[in-house]
Protein backbone atom coordinates (compact mmCIF):
# COMPACT_ATOMS: atom_id res chain seq x y z
CA UNK A 1 0.00 0.00 0.00
CA UNK A 2 1.66 3.36 -1.06
CA UNK A 3 1.84 5.82 1.96
CA UNK A 4 2.76 9.46 1.03
CA UNK A 5 5.40 11.02 2.49
CA UNK A 6 7.31 14.91 2.80
CA UNK A 7 11.15 15.62 4.17
CA UNK A 8 11.74 18.56 5.90
CA UNK A 9 14.50 20.59 7.37
CA UNK A 10 13.31 22.38 10.71
CA UNK A 11 14.17 25.49 12.37
CA UNK A 12 16.11 26.54 9.49
CA UNK A 13 15.08 28.85 5.98
CA UNK A 14 17.87 27.06 4.53
CA UNK A 15 17.57 23.73 2.62
CA UNK A 16 20.44 20.90 3.95
CA UNK A 17 20.05 23.08 7.26
CA UNK A 18 18.40 22.48 10.85
CA UNK A 19 17.21 19.31 12.07
CA UNK A 20 15.48 17.26 9.08
CA UNK A 21 12.10 15.16 9.44
CA UNK A 22 9.84 13.00 8.15
CA UNK A 23 6.46 12.98 7.85
CA UNK A 24 4.51 9.83 6.78
CA UNK A 25 0.80 10.97 5.33
CA UNK A 26 -1.99 9.11 5.69
CA UNK A 27 -0.63 6.31 8.47
CA UNK A 28 -3.79 4.62 9.42
CA UNK A 29 -2.81 0.87 8.97
CA UNK A 30 0.40 0.66 9.74
CA UNK A 31 1.20 -1.09 13.08
CA UNK A 32 3.65 0.34 15.97
CA UNK A 33 6.27 -2.35 14.65
CA UNK A 34 5.99 -0.88 11.17
CA UNK A 35 6.52 2.68 12.07
CA UNK A 36 9.01 1.82 14.01
CA UNK A 37 10.78 0.04 10.94
CA UNK A 38 10.07 3.10 8.76
CA UNK A 39 11.52 5.12 10.99
CA UNK A 40 14.90 3.64 11.35
CA UNK A 41 14.34 3.25 7.30
CA UNK A 42 14.78 7.05 7.13
CA UNK A 43 17.52 6.84 9.54
CA UNK A 44 16.72 10.55 10.78
CA UNK A 45 16.22 12.10 14.50
CA UNK A 46 12.35 11.69 14.35
CA UNK A 47 9.69 10.58 11.85
CA UNK A 48 6.00 11.48 12.24
CA UNK A 49 3.10 9.28 11.31
CA UNK A 50 0.00 11.58 10.63
CA UNK A 51 -3.53 9.79 11.40
CA UNK A 52 -6.74 11.18 11.25
CA UNK A 53 -7.63 13.12 14.62
CA UNK A 54 -9.49 11.30 17.66
CA UNK A 55 -11.33 14.36 18.54
CA UNK A 56 -13.74 16.74 16.50
CA UNK A 57 -12.13 20.13 15.96
CA UNK A 58 -8.71 19.01 15.81
CA UNK A 59 -6.13 18.88 12.75
CA UNK A 60 -4.60 15.29 13.04
CA UNK A 61 -3.17 12.59 15.57
CA UNK A 62 0.66 12.54 15.70
CA UNK A 63 2.92 9.61 16.38
CA UNK A 64 6.52 10.73 16.56
CA UNK A 65 8.95 8.32 16.31
CA UNK A 66 12.92 8.07 17.21
CA UNK A 67 15.19 5.10 15.83
CA UNK A 68 15.17 3.92 19.68
CA UNK A 69 11.49 4.36 20.46
CA UNK A 70 8.23 6.56 20.63
CA UNK A 71 8.35 10.01 22.28
CA UNK A 72 5.29 11.77 24.16
CA UNK A 73 6.01 15.03 22.37
CA UNK A 74 9.03 16.63 20.68
CA UNK A 75 9.19 20.04 19.20
CA UNK A 76 11.01 20.21 15.57
CA UNK A 77 8.29 17.32 14.76
CA UNK A 78 5.65 19.57 15.97
CA UNK A 79 6.74 22.51 13.98
CA UNK A 80 7.41 20.44 11.12
CA UNK A 81 4.21 18.46 10.96
CA UNK A 82 2.56 22.07 11.65
CA UNK A 83 4.34 23.23 8.77
CA UNK A 84 3.61 20.44 6.48
CA UNK A 85 0.08 19.84 6.96
CA UNK A 86 -0.92 23.59 6.58
CA UNK A 87 1.15 23.33 2.66
CA UNK A 88 -0.57 20.03 1.80
CA UNK A 89 -3.98 21.29 2.78
CA UNK A 90 -3.79 25.10 2.68
CA UNK A 91 -0.77 26.14 1.23
CA UNK A 92 -0.06 29.95 1.22
CA UNK A 93 -2.49 30.58 4.27
CA UNK A 94 -1.97 31.36 7.97
CA UNK A 95 -4.04 28.51 9.79
CA UNK A 96 -4.31 27.42 13.89
CA UNK A 97 -4.06 23.42 14.07
CA UNK A 98 -4.45 21.56 16.99
CA UNK A 99 -1.88 18.39 16.69
CA UNK A 100 -3.01 15.48 19.28
CA UNK A 101 0.31 14.12 20.33
CA UNK A 102 0.80 11.22 23.31
CA UNK A 103 1.55 13.64 25.35
CA UNK A 104 -2.02 16.00 24.75
CA UNK A 105 -3.33 18.45 22.15
CA UNK A 106 -0.82 20.95 21.26
CA UNK A 107 -1.69 24.13 19.41
CA UNK A 108 0.17 25.45 16.62
CA UNK A 109 0.04 28.71 14.71
CA UNK A 110 1.33 28.58 10.74
CA UNK A 111 2.29 31.57 9.27
CA UNK A 112 3.21 31.84 5.42
CA UNK A 113 5.73 33.78 4.15
CA UNK A 114 4.96 34.02 0.69
CA UNK A 115 7.15 31.65 -1.61
CA UNK A 116 9.48 31.06 1.10
CA UNK A 117 9.08 28.42 4.06
CA UNK A 118 6.47 29.24 6.45
CA UNK A 119 6.89 29.17 10.76
CA UNK A 120 4.93 28.06 13.31
CA UNK A 121 4.99 27.99 16.53
CA UNK A 122 3.29 26.37 19.36
CA UNK A 123 2.23 26.85 23.01
CA UNK A 124 4.19 24.30 25.59
CA UNK A 125 1.47 21.52 26.17
CA UNK A 126 3.37 21.17 29.49
CA UNK A 127 5.19 23.71 31.44
CA UNK A 128 8.59 22.68 32.55
CA UNK A 129 9.74 21.79 35.77
CA UNK A 130 12.69 20.46 37.72
CA UNK A 131 13.29 17.13 38.40
CA UNK A 132 15.15 15.96 41.12
CA UNK A 133 18.34 13.46 41.06
CA UNK A 134 21.93 13.01 42.41
CA UNK A 135 24.45 14.29 39.61
CA UNK A 136 28.50 13.16 39.62
CA UNK A 137 29.24 16.08 38.71
CA UNK A 138 33.22 15.80 37.23
CA UNK A 139 32.04 12.10 35.73
CA UNK A 140 29.32 14.10 33.54
CA UNK A 141 31.87 16.95 33.03
CA UNK A 142 34.66 14.23 31.72
CA UNK A 143 32.08 12.64 29.74
CA UNK A 144 31.49 15.96 27.65
CA UNK A 145 35.71 16.48 27.71
CA UNK A 146 35.23 19.31 30.56
CA UNK A 147 36.40 20.36 33.01
CA UNK A 148 34.13 21.43 36.53
CA UNK A 149 35.49 24.60 36.59
CA UNK A 150 33.73 25.32 33.09
CA UNK A 151 30.25 24.20 34.12
CA UNK A 152 27.83 26.56 35.02
CA UNK A 153 27.59 30.46 34.91
CA UNK A 154 25.47 33.62 36.02
CA UNK A 155 23.29 31.59 38.45
CA UNK A 156 22.77 28.83 35.53
CA UNK A 157 23.83 25.55 37.38
CA UNK A 158 23.60 21.56 35.67
CA UNK A 159 19.96 20.38 36.80
CA UNK A 160 17.64 18.03 35.00
CA UNK A 161 14.51 19.99 33.69
CA UNK A 162 11.42 18.55 31.92
CA UNK A 163 8.39 19.28 29.81
CA UNK A 164 7.23 15.90 29.20
CA UNK A 165 11.53 14.96 28.06
CA UNK A 166 13.78 14.95 30.75
CA UNK A 167 17.15 16.68 29.88
CA UNK A 168 20.38 17.74 31.73
CA UNK A 169 20.65 21.23 31.50
CA UNK A 170 24.50 21.84 31.22
CA UNK A 171 25.33 25.47 31.41
CA UNK A 172 28.70 26.03 30.29
CA UNK A 173 30.71 29.45 31.21
CA UNK A 174 31.75 30.47 27.39
CA UNK A 175 31.50 29.75 23.73
CA UNK A 176 34.72 27.98 22.90
CA UNK A 177 34.11 25.35 25.73
CA UNK A 178 30.64 24.31 24.17
CA UNK A 179 32.49 24.00 20.48
CA UNK A 180 35.76 22.46 22.30
CA UNK A 181 32.71 19.52 23.32
CA UNK A 182 34.58 15.45 23.13
CA UNK A 183 31.08 13.54 24.00
CA UNK A 184 32.17 10.09 25.21
CA UNK A 185 28.46 8.30 24.91
CA UNK A 186 29.94 5.20 26.51
CA UNK A 187 31.15 7.12 29.85
CA UNK A 188 27.92 9.43 30.13
CA UNK A 189 26.35 6.42 30.18
CA UNK A 190 27.56 5.10 33.01
CA UNK A 191 28.02 8.66 35.00
CA UNK A 192 24.39 10.21 34.07
CA UNK A 193 21.10 9.40 35.95
CA UNK A 194 18.62 7.56 34.81
CA UNK A 195 14.95 9.40 34.45
CA UNK A 196 11.66 7.30 33.73
CA UNK A 197 13.97 4.40 32.95
CA UNK A 198 16.24 5.77 30.72
CA UNK A 199 19.61 7.93 30.13
CA UNK A 200 18.77 11.39 30.86
CA UNK A 201 20.10 12.97 27.25
CA UNK A 202 22.30 16.36 27.81
CA UNK A 203 21.37 19.80 26.31
CA UNK A 204 24.70 22.11 27.01
CA UNK A 205 24.38 25.69 26.25
CA UNK A 206 26.55 29.00 26.75
CA UNK A 207 25.23 32.69 27.34
CA UNK A 208 25.56 34.48 23.47
CA UNK A 209 26.45 32.47 20.24
CA UNK A 210 27.54 32.15 16.48
CA UNK A 211 25.36 34.72 15.45
CA UNK A 212 25.43 37.89 16.61
CA UNK A 213 21.52 37.85 17.35
CA UNK A 214 21.43 34.71 19.38
CA UNK A 215 21.05 34.91 22.95
CA UNK A 216 22.26 31.64 23.81
CA UNK A 217 24.12 28.59 21.83
CA UNK A 218 23.49 25.03 22.47
CA UNK A 219 24.78 21.10 21.51
CA UNK A 220 21.85 18.23 22.18
CA UNK A 221 23.36 14.77 22.95
CA UNK A 222 21.04 12.02 22.88
CA UNK A 223 22.66 8.43 22.61
CA UNK A 224 19.74 6.63 24.16
CA UNK A 225 17.43 7.88 21.68
CA UNK A 226 19.55 6.17 18.95
CA UNK A 227 20.81 9.89 18.38
CA UNK A 228 24.74 10.94 19.44
CA UNK A 229 24.25 14.88 18.97
CA UNK A 230 21.15 16.32 17.34
CA UNK A 231 21.13 19.60 14.97
CA UNK A 232 17.63 21.34 16.68
CA UNK A 233 15.84 19.96 19.28
CA UNK A 234 12.78 21.44 20.54
CA UNK A 235 12.12 19.17 23.52
CA UNK A 236 15.23 20.38 25.32
CA UNK A 237 14.21 24.42 24.72
CA UNK A 238 10.57 23.21 26.40
CA UNK A 239 12.60 21.69 29.28
CA UNK A 240 15.14 25.26 29.50
CA UNK A 241 12.54 27.26 30.15
CA UNK A 242 12.42 26.36 33.28
CA UNK A 243 16.01 26.33 34.27
CA UNK A 244 16.10 29.81 32.25
CA UNK A 245 13.11 31.50 34.17
CA UNK A 246 14.83 29.91 37.45
CA UNK A 247 18.17 31.45 37.00
CA UNK A 248 17.69 34.63 35.05
CA UNK A 249 15.17 36.87 37.34
CA UNK A 250 12.95 38.64 34.75
CA UNK A 251 11.06 40.77 35.20
CA UNK A 252 7.43 40.06 34.61
CA UNK A 253 6.04 39.91 30.84
CA UNK A 254 6.74 38.23 28.19
CA UNK A 255 10.58 37.36 26.86
CA UNK A 256 11.88 36.47 23.05
CA UNK A 257 14.94 34.61 22.76
CA UNK A 258 17.00 33.13 20.06
CA UNK A 259 18.34 29.72 20.87
CA UNK A 260 21.10 28.40 18.20
CA UNK A 261 21.96 25.20 18.13
CA UNK A 262 23.41 22.85 15.43
CA UNK A 263 26.41 24.45 14.35
CA UNK A 264 29.00 21.83 15.16
CA UNK A 265 27.47 19.87 13.01
CA UNK A 266 27.56 21.89 10.05
CA UNK A 267 23.20 22.24 9.80
CA UNK A 268 22.67 25.33 12.11
CA UNK A 269 19.34 26.04 13.37
CA UNK A 270 17.45 28.72 14.93
CA UNK A 271 14.95 27.98 17.98
CA UNK A 272 12.54 31.13 18.47
CA UNK A 273 11.32 31.26 22.09
CA UNK A 274 9.27 32.79 24.11
CA UNK A 275 8.53 32.82 27.81
CA UNK A 276 5.79 34.63 29.73
CA UNK A 277 6.50 35.06 33.65
CA UNK A 278 4.23 36.10 36.17
CA UNK A 279 4.50 36.35 39.87
CA UNK A 280 7.95 35.06 39.96
CA UNK A 281 6.54 32.22 38.01
CA UNK A 282 6.73 30.90 34.76
CA UNK A 283 3.02 30.96 33.59
CA UNK A 284 3.32 30.05 29.47
CA UNK A 285 6.08 29.49 26.80
CA UNK A 286 5.96 29.02 22.98
CA UNK A 287 8.72 27.39 20.66
CA UNK A 288 8.59 28.88 16.90
CA UNK A 289 10.75 28.33 14.03
CA UNK A 290 11.13 28.08 9.75
CA UNK A 291 10.78 24.67 7.79
CA UNK A 292 11.39 24.08 4.28
CA UNK A 293 10.24 21.10 2.59
CA UNK A 294 13.64 19.33 0.96
CA UNK A 295 11.58 16.15 -0.18
CA UNK A 296 8.61 14.20 -0.96
CA UNK A 297 7.67 10.97 -2.20
CA UNK A 298 5.78 7.71 -1.56
CA UNK A 299 6.37 4.48 0.78
CA UNK A 300 5.64 1.79 -1.50
CA UNK A 301 4.66 -1.12 1.52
Amino acid sequence: MPYPYAIYDVFTQTPLAGNPLAVVFDAQGLSDKAMQAITCEFNLSETVFVLPPEKAGHSARIRIFTPGYELPFAGHPTVGTAVALAERTQPGANLTLVLEENIGPVSCNVQAHGQGPAFARFGLPRLSESVPAQLDMQGLAAALGLSGAQLGFDGHQIGIWSAGVPFLMVPVNSLDAVISIQFAPGLWAQVAPQVQGRTVSAYVYCRGGVSANAHFHARAFIPDMGVTEDPATGSAVAAMTGALQAAQGWAEGTHALLIEQGFAMGRPSQIHVELTLGQARLRSASIGGFAVRIASGTLAL
